[in-house]
C-alpha cells in the first residue's frame, strides 16, 4: 500500500467527516436561538474532519516508516531467506532485487539467489497492506464517530479548531529549528569520529590537504589532513575576490536606481539586474570555464606572467562576485528606500549636495540592511560549489597568487562524499569536518550581521 494511496484516504473521509459534522450542526441550527449555539456550523464540520483526517495523516507517516522494516523482517525468517549472507552488500543486494520484482517496479532478477525470495516478498506486502488499511479505516471510523458525537449546540468547537490550527502553525514554524538541530547533530557526530581517528590540530592549522581514501583507515596520516589550504581558497574567492567585485557594484547600483534613475529606466534595469539570482549555477561555471579563465590567462600572459593557469581563483572570484550582485543590490536598494524622505530633504535643505546626501544621511541609516545584504552574500559565495569546480579547479593550494588554481571547503565535500571510500574511512569523514566548520562560520557571519544591524538600528515613524 503506497503512502499516495494512505493520504488521499485521509483526504476523503476526512472529506466525509466534513460533510456530516456540517449536515448535524445545520440541522440543529436552523431555526434555533443563535445565543444559546456556540459555533457555526463550519467550525463543527471542521472539527469532525480534522479528527478523521488528522490521525489518519499521522498514522500514513509512521506506517510507512515501519512497515518495510516488518516486510523485511517477515521474509526473512521464511524458509527461503536461510541461504542469504549474514550481513554485507551482497545481502542487500539480493533483498532488493526480490522486493523491486514484488512490488512491480522490476520485471525479473538478475541473482538467482533473489528468485526465491519474490513470492515471501509479495506476500508481506499484501498482508501489511491490509492490515495497515484495515488500521486506518477502524481509527478513522473510531475518531470521526466519537467526534461526531460531541457535536451539539453546546459544544465549542469553534476553539478547539483554532487551537488545532495554532499547534499546526508553532509546528510549521519549528520546522526550521529542528531542522538545523538535526544538521548540527547530524555534523557533529561524524566529525567526533573523524576526530578519533586525526588530531583536531592536524586538521585545523596543517598546511597540506592531500586525503587518500585507499589508505589504510587504521593508521591515518594526519598530516595529509591539514585544511588551511581549503579555509583559504574558501575566504580568498568567496570572501576577498567575489566581494570586491560585488560589493561596490551592487552598491552603486542600488544607489543608481533609488537616488539618480528615473522611473522608466528603473522598470528595465532593476529586473534585468535581478535575473542574475535566477541563472543557474553551472551556467556562470560554464561562463567562467570557457570565456572568463582563458580571457585572464591571455591577459595575464599578455603583460607577462607566463605561468598564468587557465584555472584560477581570480576567474572563480570575478563570476562568482558577478552572481551574488543581485544579493547586495536588492538588500541595499530596500534598505536606502526605506530611509524616510524627510531625511533624505531636510539635507538637501540644509544645503548638502545629492552625493553629500547619500554618503552622509542615507548610507549610514540604511546600514544594517546593507550590511544583512553583505552578509548574505558572503554566506552565499563560500557555499558556492560547481563555479569552483570548472574555474578554479579542485587543487588544494596555499597561495596569494590569484593567477593560481586552488578550490574550497564544499569543493572537496562533494569530491569526498561522491566517490566509493567507505563512511568508516577518515578521508570520507573529514567531508563532515569540513562541512562543520563550514556551518560554524555561517553561523558567526549571521551572528555578525545581527550585532550590527541591532547596533545602528534606528527607528523611523
Amino acid at each position: 500500500m503506497s503512502p499516495a494511496f494512505l493520504f488521499l484516504l485521509a483526504l476523503g473521509l476526512g472529506l466525509a467527516g466534513w460533510l456530516a459534522g456540517r449536515a448535524k450542526a445545520r440541522a440543529f441550527t436552523r431555526g434555533a436561538d443563535p445565543r444559546r449555539v456556540s459555533a457555526r456550523p463550519g467550525y463543527h464540520a471542521w472539527f469532525v474532519a480534522i479528527w478523521v483526517a488528522l490521525p489518519l495523516t499521522v498514522f500514513a507517516v509512521v506506517w510507512t516508516t515501519l512497515s518495510p522494516a516488518l516486510v523485511d523482517q517477515w521474509v526473512l525468517a521464511s524458509p527461503a531467506a536461510q541461504d542469504l549472507p549474514a550481513f554485507g552488500f551482497e545481502r542487500q543486494s539480493i533483498l532488493a532485487e526480490a522486493r523491486a520484482v514484488a512490488s512491480g517496479n522490476a520485471a525479473a532478477v538478475f541473482n538467482p539467489a533473489a528468485q526465491g525470495l519474490v513470492e515471501p516478498f509479495r506476500e508481506a506486502q499484501q498482508f501489511y497492506s491490509l492490515v495497515g488499511l484495515a488500521f486506518a479505516i477502524a481509527m478513522a471510523i473510531i475518531l470521526g464517530l466519537w467526534a461526531y458525537t460531541r457535536v451539539k449546540p453546546a459544544f465549542a468547537a469553534r476553539v478547539k479548531v483554532e487551537r488545532t490550527v495554532m499547534g499546526l502553525l508553532l509546528l510549521a514554524s519549528l520546522v526550521a529549528i529542528l531542522t538545523t538541530f538535526g544538521i548540527l547533530a547530524s555534523l557533529v557526530f561524524e566529525t567526533i569520529r573523524f576526530f578519533g581517528m586525526v588530531s583536531p590540530i592536524d586538521f585545523l592549522f596543517g598546511l597540506s590537504w592531500n586525503p587518500d581514501p585507499m589508505a589504510n583507515a587504521a593508521a591515518p596520516q594526519g598530516d595529509r589532513y591539514g585544511a588551511i589550504p581549503l579555509f583559504w581558497g574558501t575566504i580568498f574567492i568567496g570572501a576577498i575576490i567575489a566581494m570586491i567585485v560585488a560589493i561596490p557594484l551592487g552598491m552603486m547600483s542600488a544607489i543608481y536606481l533609488t537616488q539618480y534613475a528615473s522611473s522608466r529606466w528603473r522598470k528595465i534595469i532593476k529586473p534585468a539586474l535581478e535575473i542574475l539570482a535566477g541563472v543557474p549555477t553551472v551556467v556562470y561555471g560554464y561562463f567562467a570555464a570557457l570565456t572568463v579563465a582563458p580571457a585572464i590567462r591571455d591577459a595575464a600572459q599578455a603583460v607577462g606572467i607566463s605561468n598564468a593557469s587557465s584555472e584560477s581563483a581570480l576567474a572563480a572570484g570575478l563570476v562568482m562576485g558577478v552572481m551574488i550582485i543581485p544579493f547586495v543590490s536588492s538588500m541595499a536598494d530596500d534598505s536606502i528606500a526605506a530611509v524616510p524622505s524627510a531625511m533624505r530633504d531636510g539635507s538637501l535643505a540644509m544645503g548638502a549636495t545629492q552625493s553629500e546626501t547619500i554618503k552622509k544621511v542615507l548610507i549610514p541609516a540604511a546600514l544594517p540592511g546593507i550590511v544583512g545584504g553583505v552578509m548574505l552574500a558572503v554566506s552565499r559565495a563560500i557555499g558556492e560549489t560547481m563555479i569552483v569546480v570548472m574555474a578554479a579547479s579542485t587543487a588544494a593550494n596555499l597561495s596569494a597568487n590569484p593567477l593560481e588554481s586552488m578550490t574550497t571547503v564544499t569543493v572537496q565535500i562533494v569530491a569526498l562524499l561522491t566517490g566509493e571510500g567507505s563512511f568508516d574511512h577518515p578521508a570520507t569523514l573529514s567531508a563532515f569536518a569540513l562541512g562543520f566548520v563550514l556551518f560554524m562560520v555561517t553561523l558567526l557571519l549571521n551572528f555578525i550581521a545581527l550585532r550590527v544591524v541591532k547596533r545602528f538600528r534606528e527607528a523611523y515613524e
